[in-house]
């Protein structure tokens, strides 16, 4: 079978598209014009192709490839486009600059798969697994040799293209195992090729904590470093060795986090940061033991996974330390959208603190489970009083405060019981979204998070879309994948895990649902690209099955 154009191999599957004759050529007298607004577009676009094309793409304002705004273009809504390929011009419109940058990646994707990976002098990367060439630290410092120059040629096209969600979305869980600044910016890269759009950081959680608050040194001082991943792991599990649990640390400089979101947003991804309470706060207090339920009890930062059932206090200085460190937070990160963790919070320690009791007759609350309300709520005000939005995980559909968006991870009913209470929703089912789970059920793999096996086919297919006619309800903003790192220590497990099954998330977030014949023959052209980046991927299943029954997960 004859391989399609590569206006029929987009990934995620535009909106309209209409094939063209003919073809349009980047040669060394291509310029770009950009129309107010779309200049950083137009730099984005240069500074892409520049160095694995060597052709340098003036700008000039007889350029054959014109970038416009053009406000008129209601109906593309904020990140929608429209491009035209003639032979002898490149256009590509959009409302709002946001558009322009999705544009782009779709530019990038009609060249050959040469055009994403820039030219190196030395040796072609390192074969991956599978015998892939692959490469290093984030896109723009990956690269290889090729021996003569490939004809920068793109289809005839027309592409209208507007998202069918508007939260698309990877959360990366940086607090198991610290991942470096530079494999993050690699995968902002990937993520704004696929049209995904926000990075989600899990800085902090029992077994550390990784940003810097000036007022608390010790968060990351004492906070991002612990023994070992898992005193109870059998010999061979990630982060362990012959001799038992190995050390494991680190921490983002405040530069780091701030270079991360320039470089995101200048992609058109926003960095969403989390900070984990009142529950999954051991490596915090393992740092200021005075902000625990036993300000006398000494605790390391915890070298297990699962559930600790050590959780914030409730007392006054917990609420200046929450405000100090939400401040820090808002100061590095101007996502509208602040995460406050808030599931997995035992009530234990506080059904025993005296302090605790007497929070609760103060505020009027029934008892301890109430505190988990009330201490996410008095979180979630000092958010929405600087205009920022709380989000948080939901067990159930009721279990949040007001005005929190809800992350539904447990079951699919408990996303439309959110709606139902006024709750904006992001979909994270975890049998269709958490991507620590196994791929496949084929033994002697690499270790995984127990649960459920989340194929690829289960990814694209998806959960069908909450509904409910409650009076006041909220709204689906999207979906988002889940990259749990507690058996992922290196990059190269991240890539794993994440590919191929994040293209289908990303197909389905920007598209809407899309045949699976279409899917998968869209994904075998695409790999090609995921080849040429560099990215470990798993491999591609010729045809995957629908979803194996779950060996274990979480209680629905």
């Amino acid at each position: 079978m004859p391989a399609p154009r590569r206006d029929q191999a987009l990934l995620p599957r535009p909106t309209r598209v209409s094939l063209r004759s003919g073809h349009f050529t980047f040669d060394a007298t291509t310029a770009l014009h950009a129309t107010p607004g779309a200049e950083a577009a137009a730099d984005l676009l240069r500074d892409l192709l520049g160095p694995a094309t060597g052709l340098p793409l003036p700008p000039s304002p007889s350029g054959t490839v014109t970038l416009a705004v053009d406000a008129g273009l209601r109906g593309l809504g904020r990140e929608g486009y429209g491009l035209t390929v003639s032979p002898h011009s490149v256009l590509l419109r959009a409302a709002h600059p946001t558009g322009l940058l999705r544009g782009v990646q779709t530019l990038r994707q009609l060249l050959p798969e040469e055009a994403l990976v820039p030219v190196t002098g030395g040796r072609p990367a390192p074969a991956t697994e599978g015998g892939r060439q692959g490469g290093r630290g984030r896109e723009g410092e990956r690269g290889r040799v090729r021996a003569h120059p490939a004809p920068w040629d793109l289809p005839c096209t027309e592409i209208t293209d507007v998202p069918h969600r508007s939260w698309r979305g990877l959360m990366i869980d940086v607090a198991r195992h610290f991942h470096p600044v530079d494999t993050l910016r690699r995968h902002v890269d990937l993520l704004a090729l696929h049209k995904l759009n926000v990075l989600h950081l899990h800085l902090t959680d029992d077994q550390g904590w990784r940003m810097p608050v000036a007022a608390y040194p010790r968060l990351t001082t004492v906070g991002a470093h612990r023994a070992g991943p898992d005193t109870a792991a059998p010999p061979g599990a990630p982060g362990t060795s012959r001799r038992g649990p190995v050390p494991h640390a680190g921490a983002y400089t405040r530069a780091d986090l701030t270079g991360l979101v320039e470089y995101a947003a200048r992609r058109g991804v926003t960095v969403v940061p989390e900070i984990e309470m009142p529950g999954h706060v051991r490596a915090a207090l393992a740092a200021y033991p005075h902000l625990g339920n036993r300000p006398d009890r000494v605790l390391d930062v915890w070298t297990r996974w699962g559930v600790c059932d050590t959780v914030l206090g409730v007392h006054d200085a917990v609420l200046d330390f929450v405000r100090a460190v939400l401040d820090e937070v808002m100061d590095v990160f101007p996502s509208p959208y602040v995460h406050l963790g808030g599931d997995e919070c035992p009530t234990t320690e506080w059904q025993h603190s005296p302090t605790a009791r007497a929070r609760i007759a103060a505020e009027g609350l029934s008892g301890p489970a109430d505190l988990h309300g009330w201490l996410l709520g008095r979180a979630g005000a000092h958010l929405r009083e600087r205009g920022r939005h709380p989000v948080a995980w939901a067990e159930t559909g009721t279990v949040l405060p007001p005005g929190f968006t809800a992350m539904s991870w447990r079951a699919t009913a408990h996303a439309a019981e959110a709606l139902a209470g006024g709750h904006d929703v992001v979909l994270t089912h975890h049998r269709t979204t958490y991507l620590d789970y196994a791929q496949d059920d084929e033994p002697g793999g690499p270790p995984v998070q127990p649960g459920p096996v989340v194929d690829l086919r289960a990814v694209h297919r998806g959960d069908p879309d909450p509904r409910t006619s409650a009076p006041g309800a909220g709204r689906v903003l999207g979906t988002q994948a889940q990259l749990w790192t507690e058996f992922a220590p290196t990059a190269a497990d991240l890539d794993r895990l994440a590919y191929p099954r994040l293209c289908a998330l990303a197909d389905r977030a920007w598209s809407g649902p899309t045949p699976w014949p279409d899917f998968t023959r869209r994904l075998t052209a695409h790999t090609r690209r995921l080849d040429a980046l560099g990215v470990r991927r798993h491999p591609t299943p010729a045809a995957p099955c629908e979803a194996t029954a779950a060996r274990t997960a979480p209680s629905p």
